[in-house]
């Protein structure tokens, strides 16, 4: 599998940045998990946006969905203009809640609503996908997928408190893709549904993963920050997040 970074920063980009959202392709196969603010500007540097086979959304909060609606558009035209089947919607796979979010991914003869919940599976081309409720705190749910192809496997985590249940579901992956929302400076005395970089590297540690990418970055992290911090993991590689930065798996 290829990953490439379109964006990582969040709650919002800096200057020419973006919000999460990562192309993972093999041979046959292109997928888009989340699709945040700035995130298709990137994706045309690799990719036709109508030869994406899946959009996938681990939840709605702004910053994972922010180019959704103009993906939308991009879409329908593509279809006008003959590029893309009009028979071929986009499927579009995310939680059920809340109701009037997920009505919103159907447009029309463009893209289509698939539910995603915990335990449930999706093959989609050649990748196999599982999903798993992470700890984010306010109600709606928020799904960690894994994906797998090949026999090699992708951990992307969303948005995690350290409440989520790694154990079963992201223990020795190839590639854990953890958010660290905060540095140890700027850490809530109380968790609120997000990771440090150092809790990042911690679980990834203990689950023994291949190797890590650290994302959801804030824009003014300096690397060498995030990668001090992020040292504590000693399995396998530590990638931090650039907009373009792409690993095999």
């Amino acid at each position: 599998m290829h990953l490439t970074i379109l964006g990582f920063q969040s709650p919002y980009p800096g200057p020419s940045g973006a919000t999460p959202g990562y192309l993972i392709q093999t041979d046959t196969t292109n997928l888009l998990l989340d699709c945040g603010s700035g995130v298709l500007a990137q994706l045309t540097r690799y990719l036709p946006v109508y030869d994406l086979d899946a959009l996938l959304l681990s939840h709605y909060h702004h910053d994972h969905v922010a180019d959704v609606g103009v993906l939308q558009y991009g879409l329908m035209v593509h279809q006008l203009f003959g590029q893309r089947d009009k028979d071929r919607p986009l499927p579009i796979y995310a939680p059920a809640e809340p109701a009037e979010k997920a009505a919103e991914l159907v447009y029309r003869e463009a893209t289509r609503f698939y539910p995603i919940e915990e335990g449930s599976t999706r093959e989609i081309g050649d990748m196999r996908l599982s999903f798993l409720r992470t700890d984010h705190g306010d109600g709606d749910p928020c799904y960690a997928m894994k994906i797998e192809s090949q026999g090699k496997s992708i951990v992307y985590g969303a948005d995690s408190g350290p409440g989520t249940q790694w154990d079963g579901f992201a223990k020795g992956t190839d590639l854990f893709i953890c958010e660290g929302t905060y540095l140890e400076r700027n850490r809530p005395a109380t968790p609120n549904g997000h990771l440090s970089v150092k809790q990042a590297a911690e679980w990834a540690e203990k689950l023994q993963c291949r190797s890590l990418l650290i994302t959801h970055l804030f824009y003014q992290y300096e690397e060498e920050e995030v990668r001090r911090e992020a040292s504590v993991f000693k399995s396998g590689a530590c990638h931090i997040a650039k907009i373009g930065l792409r690993l095999e798996v």
